[in-house]
């Protein structure tokens, strides 16, 4: 038997990277692991975390073989928010010490990637066997937010932690080029500042990992059933412009809101904002005020099985993410979700590692500009043919389908220098 164990903030989490972890457990059931554990957090930390989560009953179930545990928390509330993070650190070491084979892979350095080297730390000082390989993929927002910020702060111990935790895995990976760049960067920073070496160990053993994308999900969609989900929401195929992700500053709603008021092709469409977060009352605030008011719809409740179809149905897909202290796109899986599922042209802003997500198959327009959005509206809906959009479509999908999710799963796992079966015993550092 052999087992992976990934955690990450998963399902219901708006997020790309929970996403991400369930098309990796997917993958991994198909490429021959016997089980896979989704370690994660229960429901009740991640709503008073203020995270954006989806409907719970709007999400897909998992296969067979595919275990979510929340661990409960550990101690009263005399240990803050330690509490959690014990109960899913225990979790993992009870995983790591019961004798079967386990590749863990972790998103997010802090806390999760922290998390596990603790637990691998604990699990070899209890004598018992141990057989675990790690691997760490840094997603990008727990640099931008967490890394970054303990650069700029001064914060050399939380920095030093962080980074000395991730090259304590097996194997280290990012989302992007991007993402890889930022890490050495900051590192780099460190290191001048406190004569460390992390810099030229990032350099040399981070490599890229793409996430990963359950492409069926968006190729082939039924014309049917895409009719009934646009007639549910009162939609018409090509009849409005799409916006879906988290509904947070740094993803450019606002702008989007200006430049769709200002357009001249938006004066015959709608503007579908999907999602939620942190910005969702306030963007709420501006739309009423825009000129447009009429012709925008909010909607917080679509679920995994409906975003493909309203992707596909849309005039244009717009995401023009800026880059904020908080935030930068390192990846953008939205969009690349978006080219698989086809419809109209991708707008986006070329910003973190969001080219290498869409390749040459968006349009770009500059950051807090939504001049240039309307006028990249009004381009593609109101000045390309049907040949140049089928043209588009097809080149999109085609760059998409890297991402897919077996193709990710292959990249990642040929780290393994004895590939997923019969993984040999580990040896104590």
């Amino acid at each position: 038997m052999n087992r992976l164990v990934i955690v990450v903030r998963a399902d219901p989490v708006i997020c790309g990277h929970s996403g991400e972890a369930r098309n990796l457990a997917e993958a991994a059931r198909e490429r021959g692991f016997d089980e896979v554990r989704i370690v994660t957090w229960p429901i009740e930390r991640l709503e008073a975390a203020g995270l954006p989560l989806k409907p719970l009953d709007g999400v897909l179930p998992y296969s067979d073989g595919i275990i979510v545990e929340r661990p409960e928390p550990v101690g009263d509330y005399k240990v803050p928010d330690g509490r959690y993070l014990a109960g899913l650190t225990g979790r993992l070491i009870e995983l790591f010490t019961d004798g079967v084979p386990t590749v863990c892979l972790s998103l997010y350095l802090s806390p999760h990637t922290v998390a596990v080297a603790d637990a691998v730390r604990a699990a070899w000082s209890t004598g018992l066997p141990v057989n675990v390989t790690t691997i760490a993929e840094a997603v990008g927002s727990d640099v931008t937010n967490v890394v970054r910020a303990c650069v700029t702060e001064g914060r050399f111990g939380a920095a030093a932690h962080i980074l000395s935790s991730y090259l304590s895995q097996d194997h280290c990976v990012a989302v992007s080029e991007y993402t890889r760049d930022l890490i050495v960067e900051s590192a780099a920073q460190i290191d001048a500042r406190h004569g460390t070496s992390f810099a030229p160990q990032c350099r040399e053993r981070i490599g890229i990992s793409y996430p990963a994308i359950n492409t069926a999900a968006y190729l082939d969609l039924d014309p049917a059933e895409q009719e009934r989900v646009l007639s549910t929401r009162g939609l018409a195929r090509d009849g409005y412009v799409l916006f879906l992700s988290r509904l947070a500053a740094a993803k450019g709603v606002d702008d989007l809101i200006h430049g769709f008021a200002a357009s001249r092709s938006g004066a015959g469409l709608e503007l579908v904002i999907a999602g939620r977060g942190p910005e969702a009352s306030q963007l709420r605030d501006l739309a009423a005020a825009s000129p447009a008011a009429d012709r925008i719809i909010f909607l917080d409740d679509v679920d995994d099985a409906e975003k493909p179809h309203l992707m596909a149905g849309c005039a244009a897909f717009v995401l023009p993410s800026k880059p904020r202290p908080e935030f930068v796109e390192t990846f953008g899986i939205a969009l690349a979700e978006k080219m698989l599922a086809g419809g109209g042209p991708v707008i986006t802003a070329d910003t973190g590692g969001i080219r290498e997500a869409v390749g040459d198959c968006a349009a770009f327009v500059p950051v807090d500009d939504p001049a240039a959005i309307a006028a990249a509206l009004d381009h593609a809906i109101l000045e390309t043919s049907a040949a140049e959009r089928a043209e588009q479509e097809r080149r999109a999908r085609e760059f998409a389908l890297q991402f897919d999710r077996g193709n990710v799963f292959d990249r990642m796992f040929a780290l393994l220098p004895d590939g997923i079966p019969g993984l040999e015993p580990a040896t104590r550092p």
